[in-house]
């Protein structure tokens, strides 16, 4: 297996449309190598794409949209308060994936592509309408997050391609998100259940606008469209929050197995997305009260 280090967009680009076998992207490799420990075949070219400057920006663009870096270590998306102000239902997501050490390789580009239908990061992204910038040799494209996954360990990317880094919208005024999950343990496990909300009010509380994801209740993350659809125009009052809860049952679709069974992981969920939903709405609230 041949290594590469690249520092510019040509250079990965000409790495992974010339390489004469399968090639990986590297990013943080949290999740790569430790497939490569339990016996996946290794490809003939692995593409680390730590130095490429691109894939290691948080910065916020002139129209209030972020850039996040696909190769940018959790550890920094977690400190940057500005990010945390703007997403902190991202930040919370970032800050449950692993330990110390594993935040500071994994990458919210190792999180997408590992295609994982628990994947903390995923469902934050999803919720909160991020895009993906999407570089090969043929130019750039963008596409939505939620349409990256397309089974279990299976990404839309054809091999030439990579992802370079995240693009979330600007911020609406009266607008947060939030991320809760359940693990079997409380610390460093994978997630049974975890749902992302993400709200924007108008100045009387009532909701003008929701996105909801769901993730390890389902073989890809599931972006929750109808159940999002219930808390628009509501201020959360316990009967809407009573038929969201029940949409959310509705739209998952997970496994039983050692970890859990399917009836918890559907019924967890539900909660977990009533919960969140208050706490993204409290978040939003706070800047009418401001």
């Amino acid at each position: 297996m041949e290594y590469c280090a690249p520092e510019t967009l040509a250079e990965v680009c000409a790495a992974l449309s010339n390489a004469d076998g399968p090639v990986r992207v590297l990013a943080g490799g949290t999740d790569l190598l430790a497939r490569f420990a339990s016996g996946m075949p290794r490809p003939s070219m692995l593409v680390d794409i730590k130095k490429l400057a691109p894939a290691r920006v948080i910065r916020q663009l002139p129209d209030g949209s972020f850039e996040i870096g696909a190769a940018c270590p959790g550890i920094h998306i977690r400190a940057d308060k500005l990010l945390g102000k703007y997403w902190p239902g991202l930040s919370e997501a970032m800050d449950l994936i692993g330990s110390v050490q594993i935040q500071g390789r994994a990458t919210l580009g190792g999180n997408l592509c590992n295609a994982s239908p628990a994947a903390d990061a995923v469902p934050a992204l999803i919720a909160a309408r991020a895009h993906c910038r999407i570089v090969s040799v043929a130019g750039q494209r963008e596409v939505p997050v939620e349409e990256v996954i397309i089974s279990p360990g299976r990404t839309c990317l054809r091999q030439d391609e990579f992802i370079v880094s995240f693009i979330l919208p600007a911020r609406a005024s009266r607008s947060a998100d939030a991320y809760l999950r359940m693990t079997p343990r409380t610390e460093m496990d994978i997630a049974i259940a975890g749902v992302a909300v993400n709200l924007t009010l108008d100045d009387s509380g009532v909701i003008t606008d929701s996105h909801v994801a769901l993730g390890a209740v389902g073989p890809v993350p599931v972006f929750a469209v109808a159940a999002s659809r219930i808390l628009l125009g509501s201020s959360l009052d316990e009967e809407v929050l009573q038929r969201f809860r029940r949409q959310v049952s509705v739209m998952c679709r997970p496994i039983s197995d050692k970890r859990s069974t399917a009836e918890y992981r559907t019924d967890v969920t539900a909660v977990l997305a009533a919960r969140a939903a208050r706490i993204a709405y409290d978040r939003a609230a706070a800047d009418i009260a401001s």
